[in-house]
């Protein structure tokens, strides 16, 4: 009888820790947040400073259905040219406390969309493009050249060029020459953004227009390739966090607070990526020059101060810019 009463006993109390531990569980699994991101938007030290307890999550936006994709994220890290993808009103509005962190160009650049999609875009970082020229002991390519240099019967057929209509357009612009874009697109260049490295190191290629932080790593690996940053300006390309399923946004606050870090900042800058928050060390970042070198080359304040963003397109624009595109490509 005793030992019956004792196995009852034992076996309640054990009952007791494992409800116990399994309600400990599902408390530690609700807090660990799942962010998803498509990694080739971000340099690998970005990804290190994302909290150790979220859920990182790789993208696949060469899926038809992005949105299906985001059901079950809790942030997403999205770039500019995939905005117009998303469905933002499903997502969170973010906070005032959260905007309060944002710099002046961050704000004026929110300026652009309606009200309504401004409330659900936080920029998170922005990152130049950069024209990376092999070999240019040859052509003397400085800062102080505008972007007529595309032009050149010496680039002719050998640059590898952004595979988006709007991103050439916005550089052909630039060039003082009504027919620019014309001229670009006749020169049987590339237009190849994944494989851009690729073709510029292994073939005649002599020059291609990225984002500095594809560009940054191979810079270190071959000698021959250089940075030139037009005072002109260059475009620039936008990452953006989108929040859902009520995420608790002082965690966001948190973890900007880390990424405030000098250390931290320095990291980031010299992977080509900048910071758009209201904080003295980073504006200097926009600014200082003075370690400049090969591997280690940033736009100028000129650049900076020229540089343009893209904003969503409304229909209407969207037209006139494949108008544009189709009359410059045609024979």
């Amino acid at each position: 009888m005793i030992n019956n009463q004792f196995t009852r006993r034992k076996f309640l109390n054990i009952a007791k820790l494992s409800v116990l531990f399994l309600l400990t569980s599902c408390k530690g699994l609700s807090k660990n947040f799942s962010i998803g991101f498509y990694k080739n938007f971000f340099p690998e030290s970005f990804i290190n400073l994302l909290p150790k307890d979220w859920k990182k999550e790789h993208l696949n936006y060469k899926e038809d259905n992005l949105n299906k994709n985001f059901r079950d994220k809790d942030l997403i890290l999205i770039n500019d040219g995939w905005l117009s993808r998303v469905k933002l009103n499903e997502f969170n509005d973010i906070s005032d406390a959260l905007f309060n962190y944002l710099d002046e160009r961050s704000k004026n650049y929110l300026n652009n969309w309606e009200l309504i999609e401004r409330k659900k875009l936080y920029p998170i970082s922005v990152i130049p493009y950069a024209v990376i020229i092999k070999n240019n002991e040859r052509y003397k390519i400085t800062n102080k050249s505008n972007w007529d240099f595309l032009l050149s019967r010496d680039f002719i057929g050998k640059m590898i060029l952004p595979n988006s209509p709007r991103i050439l357009i916005s550089i052909a612009e630039k060039i003082n020459n009504k027919n620019a874009i014309n001229a670009i697109i006749k020169q049987d260049n590339i237009y190849d953004d994944i494989n851009a490295i690729d073709w510029l190191i292994n073939t005649d290629a002599v020059l291609a227009i990225l984002p500095l932080t594809i560009c940054e790593k191979y810079l270190k690996i071959d000698s021959r390739l250089s940075l030139v940053f037009p005072n002109q300006g260059v475009p620039l390309m936008w990452n953006f966090l989108l929040i859902k399923n009520n995420f608790n946004q002082t965690l966001l606050m948190n973890w900007i607070d880390t990424l405030l870090d000098k250390n931290s900042l320095n990291t980031l800058n010299k992977d080509g990526l900048y910071l758009p928050f209201n904080n003295q060390y980073i504006q200097s970042q926009y600014r200082d020059t003075s370690k400049s070198s090969r591997l280690f080359k940033r736009p100028t304040e000129e650049c900076w101060r020229n540089s343009w963003s893209f904003s969503s397109l409304k229909k209407s624009e969207k037209v006139e810019l494949e108008k544009i595109w189709k009359k410059s490509s045609a024979p």
